[in-house]
């Protein structure tokens, strides 16, 4: 795996060059996109009518003749909502029927489709309705804009007179009415306005923000009509497995390809830069002929480490001082002068991503260029690296973006991991439609990971109880080194996603230092649904619940003293805790613990009740959500993504994990890699905090607050502390 990342950096290095300058040249992020109207206007000056006769005024808006109202979705459909959020927003200012409105998917174009808030197309990090508020907004009022000139020029009215409601444009004067199929045609004829000609709607005036009961426009996933990567079949399209290194840091020697190629079904065998390859007729038959290989291993260099031995590894290296992070006051003179000091050591797992579709992707490689097929996260970055790698121009590579069923993070490798394999193998058949599936097994052995981590954390107080000083050491492998964004990641020897939530700690701590130890495996890792505050956020909020203890404090109240300084912090703590009933009087064997995360700019807090049983197990019965992510542009999203992060991140904290046995995985699937499942999860409810701030994202804030809130109640009811995830309570209280 480690010579996999060694050819790809090698790919990489022109691509990388290529991607900064692209990303240098689109600097002026929201500007240029505000602009985009006026962009398009150039291109065509007498009509909006694009090649399929419809009425076009931006990047983001489709009207036909039918009068259906399409919108073109920048930002990947994984389930996390964003379809019906960016359509929300076109639909608001454009006045659409919200029945009428389609969305679609749009291609790889970062001139058109950048993320603004990365300068390059693609989604993460909370972000699509984020960075899109804004301009998705302006594409609708620009098209209703252009509607409304349209009707004025033909009624011979004016403009400022006509409404338009419902997808019906309307001038009250004179009765006359007409849908937006009616005037399509005339609409493309009209001048783009400029935005500073556009008013967009007050608040007050919203129809469909902030409503709930809307329809979800990522229909189809329940009827089986959504079509996904793996539903996809070409004319002549083969299907191919790879066979990887069992073991990290292992390449190929050799292999014999002939009982694989005596296989029924198989095409072809071939050797790629990240092991061998089987092409077969379909799934099955490429599945036997890779159980049919035969091959050595060079395994010289590989990894023979257990996650224990490892494990034990970072924690002697946490008794060094590391690369500073953060550095206020001194933490050290704090410490050694604290009438009471707590200490504490917290160990994580390298985790799976386990999306349900299992991981995937199509290339068609032909003279002209390459085409590939996917649940395609990171447009620019994957235009880019499979560019360098066919040394073709970026636009040669056609992106056709899918429906993906979950990812978690991992579609947007900054590597490109899995879309460089396949094209490898779509090479050496030209003009042949290739589908590369990972099985389950394939990427919970030989994918890549969130990291393995371990903190320690040192705090004191003083005689009175007041928190004086927090010293906190980090270890873990970098997500941000070898790839096009260490430059914007790493800074000082300190990747950001290592320490974010602990370097920006919000409790008022006169005496703050973080320090970070970042090691080199040839184990693959990357981010996982909201990156660092996977940990930091467990560490941080169940140390702080050590702390209340010591200082005689309620955890709630201690926090609420802390973060005075943090309104929006506190906002949603007091608001979970009201609605959970704080400090109540609970069921004999039940107690809450709470948390309180910051990520990705939203501000979640969670009140998590457990229930202890008489052999000592426990569950979660309940729990209460609080969120703060600025104005609501979909209620019904917002909450669906508390739900699906509380119980995406209680897996890791009840169950998953992956552990490593002489420098392999152990775990394989579902069966050993567990992951929570549907009768497990607990009652849920959230309270979303109203706000006139600008939105932020949901995709991710979910998450991090679950596994320390739970930790915190089987504390506040066992007395046992849980320094290490998943949660392994010891003994009945």
């Amino acid at each position: 795996m480690l010579n996999r990342i060694k050819q790809q950096r090698g790919v990489a290095a022109t691509s990388r060059r290529n991607f900064l300058k692209l990303v240098a040249g689109s600097g002026a992020g929201l500007t240029l996109a505000m602009k985009l109207p006026n962009a398009v206007a150039a291109e065509k000056a007498e009509s909006h009518l694009n090649g399929d006769g419809q009425f076009q005024p931006n990047a983001f808006v489709k009207i036909g003749n039918d009068g259906k109202v399409r919108v073109l979705m920048k930002h990947l459909e994984m389930g996390q909502g964003s379809y019906t959020g960016l359509a929300t927003l076109v639909a608001e200012e454009l006045d659409a029927n919200w029945d009428d409105v389609i969305a679609e998917g749009a291609p790889a174009d970062a001139a058109r489709y950048k993320n603004l808030h990365w300068g390059a197309q693609g989604t993460g990090g909370s972000s699509a309705i984020a960075n899109s508020f804004e301009q998705m907004r302006i594409a609708g009022a620009t098209a209703k804009a252009m509607l409304v000139a349209a009707a004025a020029e033909q009624w011979q009215v004016a403009a400022s007179g006509i409404r338009v409601e419902q997808g019906v444009v309307t001038d009250p004067a004179s009765g006359r009415k007409a849908g937006f199929a009616e005037l399509a045609d005339a609409a493309a004829q009209q001048r783009v306005p400029d935005v500073s000609e556009l008013k967009l709607k007050d608040p007050k005036a919203f129809s469909l923000i902030g409503k709930t009961r809307l329809r979800r426009k990522d229909q189809g996933k329940t009827d089986g009509t959504a079509i996904f990567t793996q539903d996809l079949k070409l004319e002549g399209m083969l299907t191919a497995l790879v066979a990887h290194a069992p073991r990290f840091g292992a390449t190929l020697k050799t292999f014999d390809a002939a009982a694989a190629k005596a296989v029924k079904g198989v095409v072809d065998v071939v050797a790629i830069p990240t092991g061998v390859a089987v092409l077969a007729i379909d799934f099955w038959s490429a599945k036997k002929g890779r159980d049919a290989l035969s091959i050595e291993w060079d395994q010289s260099q590989a990894l023979n480490k257990s996650s224990a031995q490892l494990m034990q590894k970072y924690r002697e290296l946490a008794a060094k001082p590391g690369a500073t992070a953060t550095n206020n006051g001194d933490a050290v003179a704090g410490l050694d002068n604290a009438a009471t000091l707590i200490e504490a050591d917290f160990e994580f797992p390298y985790l799976a991503h386990a999306a349900m579709e299992p991981l995937n992707c199509v290339a068609r490689v032909s003279a002209g260029g390459c085409e590939i097929w996917n649940g395609e996260q990171m447009q620019t970055n994957d235009q880019y690296t499979i560019a360098a790698l066919l040394q073709i121009k970026p636009e040669q590579v056609k992106i056709n973006m899918l429906f993906a069923g979950g990812s978690f993070g991992r579609r947007a490798n900054p590597h490109a991991d899995y879309l460089l394999e396949c094209v490898n193998i779509a090479r050496q058949r030209p003009g042949t439609p290739v589908k590369l599936v990972w099985t389950r097994e394939d990427d919970t052995r030989q994918g890549y990971y969130r990291p393995m981590y371990f903190h320690r954390i040192r705090g004191g107080l003083d005689a009175d109880g007041n928190l004086i000083a927090w010293q906190q050491r980090i270890v873990g492998q970098s997500i941000g080194a070898g790839t096009v964004l260490e430059q914007y990641l790493i800074k000082d020897g300190v990747d950001a996603t290592s320490v974010e939530g602990a370097n920006n700690l919000p409790y008022a701590v006169d005496n703050l230092q973080v320090e970070l130890h970042t090691v080199q495996l040839p184990v693959p890792v990357q981010w996982w649904r909201s990156v660092g505050h996977t940990h930091t956020a467990f560490s941080t909020e169940v140390f702080m619940d050590r702390v209340a203890k010591a200082a005689g404090k309620d955890p709630v109240a201690l926090r609420l003293e802390l973060l005075k300084a943090h309104p929006r912090h506190s906002g949603v703590l007091k608001l979970a805790a009201e609605k959970a009933g704080w400090g109540k009087t609970l069921p004999k064997g039940h107690a809450q613990g709470v948390a309180v995360v910051e990520s990705f700019n939203s501000y979640v807090a969670q009140v998590a009740e457990v229930a202890l049983a008489e052999d000592g197990t426990f569950r979660v019965v309940k729990v209460i959500c609080a969120v703060d992510c600025g104005l609501a542009i979909n209620p019904d999203v917002i909450k669906a993504q508390m739900e699906g992060g509380i119980g995406f991140g209680l897996s890791p904290a009840l169950m998953s994990e992956i552990t490593l046995e002489n420098g392999a995985a152990v775990q394989s699937n579902f069966n050993d890699y567990e992951v929570l499942r549907i009768h497990q999860m607990p009652e849920i409810e959230v309270h979303i905090v109203p706000s006139a701030e600008p939105p932020t994202g949901v995709g991710e804030p979910g998450t991090p607050p679950i596994a320390p809130a739970v930790a915190n109640a089987l504390f506040a009811l066992t007395g046992q502390t849980f320094d290490r995830l998943p949660i392994q309570i010891k003994s009945p209280a």
